[in-house]
């Protein structure tokens, strides 16, 4: 069997189809996830163990493919047709079978063709801080954190580093100088990437995810001494998100990386993507911006004031996950159902529903 073939075809199908993520495993069909659902292709046959050990070791480099062999897992990147269309993928074992799940990266878009708020632009043109694209796997993070980088590229000139696990989007040519560097093929962790990183010239530093503490407190301290860093996080919304970098370290560091945090911060930008009535998906979206009164509830252990903030912000340019929810109901874009499944607090929604 031509593995690569055979691969290249699945990619077909998920392309055709508009999906986003192909997976391949051993004992069962392929599946596509097409609008947030996976569909199986029952058309296909099932694939042996053979058959996807076939395919990954047809579509890693040596180098991924010794990894995996020695971790059992490695987080990988494909380009397909001319890097026309690019992949971020992640092999894994379970229950003694090799499995395969990849995400298709559009090309990079506009964030007008994302359906973002232009008040993001405001922060690409900014010359140093911190900004935190957050929310769950899936929601579209990446997307909205390269539409950033698009328009730094297209209005200034600068030099931006990217440090991903694995390189996702690229970019065309333009005003800046990109330098992208993939964690595990050149440059060891996110952590010493983002140290070296202060002594290459940099203007704007895109970190892929923040995993520990060190890269963190780095990251903070870049943008404290004159870089825009961008980046991102698991969590749900602003408040969630302050609260898991300040309780990441030791009690006797927390003070420090409240302060730290309190005067490098930008703002933090929260999406879902809702399934669309009509089709597709379309984002909801929290926006808080930090602020005097922000900063503040940060360096006084407030937290849990900021969603309020947030609510009451609106004149700033803040935006409030339930209000806009709201709106794409009003507007016909998405159900009420879908509304309160991606609500965050559902009982406020319900006051603004009335």
């Amino acid at each position: 069997m031509d593995y690569k073939k055979t691969f290249e075809a699945l990619l077909d199908i998920l392309i055709h189809e508009g999906g986003s993520d192909l997976h391949i495993s051993a004992g069962r069909s392929p599946a596509v996830r097409v609008n947030g659902e996976l569909v199986f292709l029952l058309n296909q046959p099932a694939l042996t163990q053979e058959d996807v050990g076939g395919i990954l070791k047809a579509i890693l480099s040596d180098k991924n493919f010794t990894r995996f062999a020695e971790k059992e897992e490695v987080d990988f990147s494909y380009g397909y047709q001319d890097n026309k269309y690019r992949l971020r993928g992640n092999a894994f074992i379970q229950q003694s079978k090799i499995g395969i799940a990849l995400r298709l990266i559009p090309e990079v878009q506009t964030f007008e063709a994302l359906r973002l708020p232009p008040i993001l632009a405001e922060f690409a043109r900014k010359r140093q801080g911190f900004f935190l694209v957050v929310g769950p796997v899936g929601q579209g993070k990446s997307a909205t954190m390269a539409s950033m980088v698009r328009q730094i590229n297209e209005e200034r000139t600068a030099h931006i580093l990217t440090i991903e696990d694995p390189v996702e989007y690229t970019y065309p040519e333009g005003k800046s100088i990109i330098d992208q560097r993939e964690v595990g093929i050149d440059t060891a962790d996110f952590a010493g990437a983002l140290t070296h990183a202060l002594r290459q010239d940099v203007n704007v530093i895109l970190i892929g995810e923040m995993r520990d503490p060190e890269t963190i407190a780095t990251a903070v301290t870049a943008a404290e001494t004159g870089h825009l860093v961008l980046s991102t996080l698991h969590t749900n919304n602003a408040s969630q998100t302050v609260d898991r970098i300040i309780d990441s370290f030791p009690a006797n560091q927390q003070d420090q990386i409240r302060i730290q945090l309190a005067s490098s911060l930008l703002g933090v930008f929260s999406q879902r993507l809702i399934p669309r009535i009509a089709g597709g998906r379309v984002p909801a979206y929290e926006l808080l911006i930090n602020n005097n009164a922000v900063a503040n509830l940060i360096r006084d252990k407030r937290t849990h004031e900021i969603d309020m903030v947030i609510e009451t912000g609106s004149e700033q340019g803040m935006i409030d996950m339930n209000r806009s929810l709201v709106e794409l109901v009003r507007q016909g874009e998405i159900t009420v159902e879908n509304a309160y499944a991606y609500a965050i607090n559902p009982k406020s929604l319900e006051r603004l529903m009335q």
